[in-house]
């Protein structure tokens, strides 16, 4: 609870800064943004750090169509990690680590375009797709199995995910794309998975901040 509480501020906080920023900028330059943004996405998760990318055109006037991907691990509800006298990380009764790759597509509607000058662009954001659910164990035979080497006994899981949110690009610039939103990402696999022993775990996801940074053209 904690964790979500301090991306919501993040996410409060980077538009007022950027507002600040706006009333010092100069004169809008004139003509359209391009249609086409081509970036990444730096994410802060209550799991902890994800990463990903995303391809946007826009189809109509302040409608823009996108696919994304990307990357994250999701942690259960009671995960707690400690660390041991030589300072290594371990977290009690931990079974498996989990990560979540959804594969997106979705609308974005620009909000308050005529109202607002084009240095802050405010949008609702929706997307739906397959979500590939990856695990790899996090202790064999009472051992703990270092991060990478865990990925060759990793095992994939497919279902059906989404996300719904709001978010906003920044500047006048027709050439980089500066922006952040924050989402609600939501996905459940039926028979679950047992990250922690004795605890399958069905539903996954969560709120997401993105800092986006991209082209257009």
């Amino acid at each position: 609870m904690k964790n979500i509480f301090y991306i919501i501020v993040l996410f409060i906080s980077f538009p007022v800064f950027a507002q600040k920023l706006g009333e010092m900028a100069p004169e809008e330059l004139p003509g359209e943004f391009p249609p086409y943004q081509f970036g990444f996405d730096l994410m802060f998760t209550e799991g902890g750090f994800g990463f990903g990318t995303f391809l946007r055109r826009e189809i109509i006037t302040d409608i823009t169509a996108f696919i994304d991907i990307s990357i994250s691990e999701a942690k259960g509800e009671k995960e707690m990690e400690y660390y041991d006298y030589y300072g290594q990380p371990f977290v009690i009764n931990k079974k498996n680590r989990v990560f979540l790759v959804p594969l997106n597509v979705g609308l974005m509607y620009r909000l308050f375009s005529h109202q607002l000058t084009d240095n802050l662009r405010p949008y609702i954001i929706a997307g739906i797709g397959p979500t590939l659910i990856l695990t790899t164990p996090y202790e064999r035979n009472g051992e703990l199995v270092e991060f990478f080497n865990s990925f060759k006994y990793s095992h994939p899981y497919y279902t059906l995910g989404g996300y719904f949110g709001v978010g906003a690009n920044f500047g006048l610039s027709r050439d980089y794309v500066i922006g952040v939103n924050v989402r609600y990402f939501y996905t459940k696999l039926g028979k679950g998975i047992e990250n922690e022993t004795g605890n399958f775990q069905k539903e996954f996801g969560g709120v997401f901040l993105a800092i986006n940074l991209g082209f257009m053209y």
